[in-house]
């Protein structure tokens, strides 16, 4: 059973020396005890103390302890995960985790080039679902990238097709302990419950699940990319900020493909499904020189601005 994480160690190649990001749960110590004993003295350990729960200085201390004997480095990072007025818990506490993790690499005593995220297939369903059950599109369908680039780092996941099952079944036969964050079984967030309730019944109904799931995310992700081709070329051929008449040239759907683009890729704005459909509609109607258009889409408003479509937002003014 443990055949499945030894392989996928044994295929993972990082630029060294490498961070993994470590919380003293199942998962991230197999894949720190897997790394150190791969490249022994180029690895080092990033704990993310998110000031949530009162255990937390339980897991930095039991994270120490850990690092200690495996003569592992460790850098801890504390820092505010509380959420804001309408962001998900968990979306504020990944933000955080990023963004430490980024700082850090920005220090100029911190000498990594990769870092190790023990992200895993069972992870990677409950990404898809939760996607799914938002109603997402490509990007969200696509889940989770094995690897990246972020921050003049490289980010990768080398366990993403490795079950929970598998890496728990290989940190038993090492004899290594963890902790067991109880946040995980707080079924008032919808992975956990995903995780508790509807994982058993896959295993059950479609044993190979993972796997599948997995190769749809793939065609996802390659279909996300040629999108995002397209709107670049697109997004050049209709200008920056956009012409209303070649913007009325598009297609419905690619028309929404390059509005994404541009007002991502721009103002890292994001239209909601509805607001996008209400922005196409209003550029369609833009027909004469007196038409006005001033429409919410994001955290701002696109506008007419004589022959051009712009976006701004009143709180930065």
């Amino acid at each position: 059973m443990t055949r499945a994480f030894e392989q996928a160690m044994a295929a993972f190649a990082p630029a060294l020396p490498l961070a993994v990001a470590y919380s003293g749960g199942a998962d991230s110590t197999a894949l720190l005890l897997a790394c150190t004993r791969k490249w022994p003295g180029q690895v080092m350990a990033v704990h993310v103390h998110h000031g949530l729960q009162a255990a937390g200085d339980d897991f930095e201390r039991h994270c120490r302890d850990f690092c200690d004997r495996l003569q592992v480095p460790l850098v801890v990072q504390k820092v505010d995960a509380s959420h804001a007025p309408g962001q998900s818990p968990e979306a504020a506490a990944r933000q955080a985790r990023y963004q430490a993790i980024e700082a850090l690499a920005q220090h100029e005593s911190a000498a990594f080039q990769t870092i190790a995220i023990a992200q895993h297939a069972d992870d990677q369903v409950e990404t898809l679902l939760l996607a799914l059950s938002r109603g997402a599109g490509l990007p969200g369908l696509s889940a989770m990238a094995a690897q990246w680039q972020r921050a003049g780092l490289s980010w990768c996941r080398p366990l993403l097709e490795v079950s929970s099952a598998d890496i728990r079944a290989w940190l038993k036969a090492q004899g290594a302990g963890f902790i067991e964050d109880p946040s995980n079984v707080d079924e008032r967030f919808t992975r956990n419950r995903i995780r508790a309730r509807l994982m058993p019944a896959l295993q059950a109904c479609l044993p190979q699940f993972r796997d599948t799931f997995a190769r749809s995310s793939r065609h996802a992700a390659q279909a996300q990319a040629l999108l995002q081709e397209v709107a670049v070329e697109d997004l050049v051929r209709i200008g920056v900020p956009p012409a209303i008449k070649l913007l009325q040239c598009l297609s419905h759907p690619r028309l929404a493909n390059v509005l994404r683009h541009w007002l991502l890729s721009v103002y890292q704005a994001t239209p909601t499904s509805a607001q996008l459909v209400e922005l196409m509609a209003q550029i369609d109607a833009c027909r004469t020189r007196g038409h006005q258009l001033h429409l919410k889409v994001g955290q701002g408003f696109c506008v007419r601005c004589g022959q051009v479509l712009d976006w701004y937002n009143p709180e930065l003014l």
